[in-house]
């Protein structure tokens, strides 16, 4: 804990650069869009909505948005034809009406075929994640934007029995290790993940979300994260999945699980947490958190209560 405070402090003055030479680091003040859990699809006027959201982001001061995985609905039970055309669909509203640079991360609902009944085998090329990073990318990456490093991670960790659950896996932790020693320590640093590390979640989540074979709802090794995060000078983690928006303050970070663009699925709230997402400002070590609807209205409004 002191060691933390000390860095933070020591990231609002100058600090040593390799060969000893003074250096100021960038500490412009920035918003941006972390948006997730779009599950887009036709039915329900759920592109129609999509549209509306990348609209309102497109129109605000934020300089790029961060889609927090769950792109469609749904690639891991449904046939390949079903699931083409759900990326498809995503792909088209995004480049239309999402008019900011997007960053993407992996959700499990963007992995084709896990689930056994989709009818698709493990062995085509693009079965499971390779379904995603076709489209969008590596699972896992990091890139900087005005003095702060950005981690995206993959937390969906695909299951012997042809499922998944919360996890990071043992590739992805020494990259992390490797990725945030490799930065000056007072970096200022963000790490986006799918399913949240930390949440209270698993407190109110509806009863039917317990009866799963695996957590879904948290990552279950999110300790050995925490173990590498803590040695450096992390501001926030960013988290989507659970639909509901969420802020915990845990040993000097700020974790923010952003609410669902769907909502309930395209049905109304999802525990008192209406359709949007989360507008994020940074100023200096400071992460401030807005959530913003966008005033979609179902047309078979179920809302879910807590």
């Amino acid at each position: 804990m002191l060691r933390r405070h000390l860095l933070k402090l020591a990231a609002t003055a100058p600090w040593l650069r390799a060969g000893g030479a003074l250096a100021s680091p960038d500490l412009a003040d920035f918003t941006f869009a972390f948006m997730s859990d779009c599950h887009i699809r036709p039915e329900l006027g759920a592109n129609k909505a999509c549209a509306t959201c990348f609209e309102q982001i497109s129109a605000s001061a934020c300089d790029f948005v961060i889609q927090g995985g769950d792109h469609i609905e749904d690639a891991l039970e449904t046939g390949r034809e079903r699931a083409t055309m759900l990326m498809d669909l995503y792909q088209q509203v995004e480049r239309k009406h999402l008019r900011k640079k997007v960053y993407h991360v992996l959700g499990n609902h963007d992995c084709l075929g896990v689930f056994a009944n989709s009818g698709i085998a493990p062995s085509v090329p693009d079965y499971g994640k390779a379904f995603y990073t076709l489209r969008f990318g590596p699972r896992y990456y990091a890139f900087d934007h005005k003095g702060v490093h950005f981690v995206v991670l993959d937390s969906v960790g695909l299951t012997d029995d042809r499922n998944y659950e919360g996890r990071v896996d043992a590739e992805q932790l020494d990259w992390l290790r490797m990725d945030l020693a490799a930065q000056p320590k007072a970096t200022r640093v963000i790490v986006v993940t799918h399913i949240p590390l930390i949440t209270a979640m698993q407190c109110y989540e509806p009863e039917s979300w317990l009866n799963t074979p695996h957590n879904w709802t948290y990552v279950t090794n999110a300790r050995e994260v925490l173990r590498i995060l803590t040695e450096h000078n992390v501001l926030a983690v960013l988290q989507g999945h659970s639909h509901v928006y969420e802020r915990i303050e845990l040993n000097g970070i700020s974790f923010i699980t952003t609410g669902a663009v769907a909502g309930a699925d395209w049905r109304g709230s999802f525990l008192s947490t209406p359709e949007g997402y989360t507008e994020i400002a940074v100023k200096g070590q400071q992460v401030l958190s807005r959530y913003r609807s966008y005033g979609h209205i179902s047309p078979d409004r179920q809302d879910v209560p807590i």
